[in-house]
């Protein structure tokens, strides 16, 4: 002090710069005690319910009306631009791209329309649109694509609401996949809203109810990014195959036992098991689930804004969030993560489309051992071996990303699915010879998804003319009414 006083009495103008400096901090310290204070403040408010939300409250809007920064980022998987090498969100017709396809699924409606799915803001216009929904469907199809899901259910009962047919319910399903279909209105906390998922982890003896928050942040997803199929002529339950396992094999044993059959083939006659979407059966098998990341970590990472830290509901392929997602455990750069992906996602494709055309080839020559005159005892093993070959490639083309969550096992089921494949036209070359084809077939020209489609016998003129008729009369109805319901929920 004394130093101070000293300097300040040989040098006045000196007192000028102290009183300065100490102005100046103690008005950053001021300015930092109010930063504080604000994010404080912030972070409480952000889990205050401004406005009631009801407990199967089906709008997204009115749950944005709360949580604003989950809700903006949530709009943004309307977003079509981003476009990886094999993902992303953009338009893609899958047909066009790989014509191998129409004649795998000859018998099948996704033979007829297979596009990339988009962000989840698109689900209810994009299942309205395809021409998969031009035949009569059940309702168990809009399950996964509507957060008016679980309040039908709700109000009809679960297997009510399944038993309904598709369009008897296009009126009052409106909403997108959103908030009501993973939070709890008045917690907020992750809940699963679909019975499904719950009755296939008590199959397998499991409670979901005592999972983890990390494992919740997998288990929402898994509530539709999963294997299924409908069980019951009539009931069209929507049914986990898990009793046996995640594993191929184990899902293909369950649908052995209870003899079920996607679809007939119309080329092979081959009972088709067709895999949906086995996003969080795959996912098991990877490194990221045995060290224990979530679906969310990568595809909903955190953010902070201001002093709050949030999830992205940008719900996304994490190469359109490279900083955010892998960045935050990687430490190689973003140029150099993409390609360990790419890298990984190649030499799995590679294996698939060599699965593809074995697979193609093995449905002409059994079709045409059926037209040379084949019977059914002698073709029975060549069907098991193909529908066996056809589930375990569709088990991995159908998961998405499964060739980047889980490489290595994709790798072991394709490979397994080739083999079968040959398998099948070693015996196919076999009963062809038997009956007098002693040279190969020729293969049609299918290198189109035009091509293919009128190779195996579709008006696609008409199917879509039918489709735009559906479009321009039904659909009109269905927003109307839905618009009058919701305006008397406000």
């Amino acid at each position: 002090m004394k130093k101070i006083q000293q300097i300040i009495s040989e040098k006045p103008w000196m007192a000028y710069v102290f009183f300065s400096a100490t102005v100046i901090v103690v008005f950053l310290i001021g300015l930092f005690g109010a930063s504080v204070i604000e994010r404080r403040s912030e972070a409480v408010q952000r889990f205050q319910i401004v406005k009631p939300i009801a407990e199967w409250e089906p709008r997204n809007e009115v749950w944005g009306e709360n949580f604003p920064r989950e809700f903006e980022s949530y709009y943004k998987t309307s977003e079509t631009t981003f476009a990886s090498k094999y993902g992303g969100s953009a338009d893609r017709d899958m047909l066009t791209q790989n014509p191998n396809l129409v004649v795998l699924w000859a018998g099948y409606a996704f033979s007829k329309d297979y596009n990339q799915g988009r962000g989840h803001f698109w689900a209810i216009k994009d299942i309205r649109k395809t021409l998969r929904t031009n035949a009569p469907q059940p309702a168990t199809c809009w399950t996964c694509k509507s957060t008016d899901v679980p309040r039908l259910m709700k109000e009809m009962g679960v297997a009510n609401f399944y038993k309904k047919g598709w369009n008897d319910l296009g009126e009052q399903v409106v909403n997108v996949i959103g908030c009501q279909d993973c939070h709890d209105p008045q917690s907020m906390n992750l809940r699963i809203t679909r019975p499904a998922l719950i009755e296939a982890f008590k199959d397998q003896g499991k409670d979901i109810s005592k999972a983890s928050h990390q494992e919740m942040r997998s288990l929402v997803c898994a509530q539709c990014h999963v294997e299924y199929y409908f069980k019951g002529k009539t009931e069209k339950y929507l049914t986990f195959p898990w009793q046996n396992g995640f594993t191929v094999e184990a899902m293909e044993k369950y649908y052995d036992e209870v003899e079920h059959v996607d679809f007939v083939h119309a080329l092979s006659k081959t009972p088709i098991l067709k895999a949906q979407h086995p996003d969080y059966e795959v996912a098991q098998f990877g490194i990221h689930v045995e060290r224990g990341v979530a679906c969310a970590d990568c595809h909903m990472p955190y953010k902070s804004e201001g002093g709050v830290k949030f999830t992205d509901h940008h719900i996304q392929s994490p190469l359109n969030n490279v900083s955010r997602s892998c960045q935050v455990c990687h430490r190689e750069s973003e140029v150099t993560l993409i390609k360990n992906v790419n890298d990984r996602q190649d030499k799995i494709t590679e294996m698939q489309l060599t699965a593809e055309n074995v697979l193609v080839k093995a449905h002409l020559e059994a079709k045409t051992a059926w037209d040379k005159g084949a019977v059914e005892e002698e073709m029975k093993s060549v069907l098991k071996l193909i529908r066996q070959a056809q589930w375990r490639w569709d088990y991995v083309a159908a998961s998405h990303g499964g060739s980047f969550h889980a490489p290595v096992e994709c790798a072991r089921v394709l490979g397994s699915s080739i083999q079968k494949a040959q398998e099948a036209r070693i015996e196919l070359s076999k009963i062809l010879t038997k009956l007098g084809v002693h040279t190969p077939i020729t293969m049609p020209d299918i290198s189109t998804k035009e091509k293919a489609q009128k190779f195996i016998g579709l008006d696609m003129l008409k199917l879509k003319a039918d489709k735009q008729v559906f479009i321009s009369t039904d659909v009109p109805v269905w927003d109307k009414k839905a618009a009058e319901r919701q305006s008397k929920m406000k």
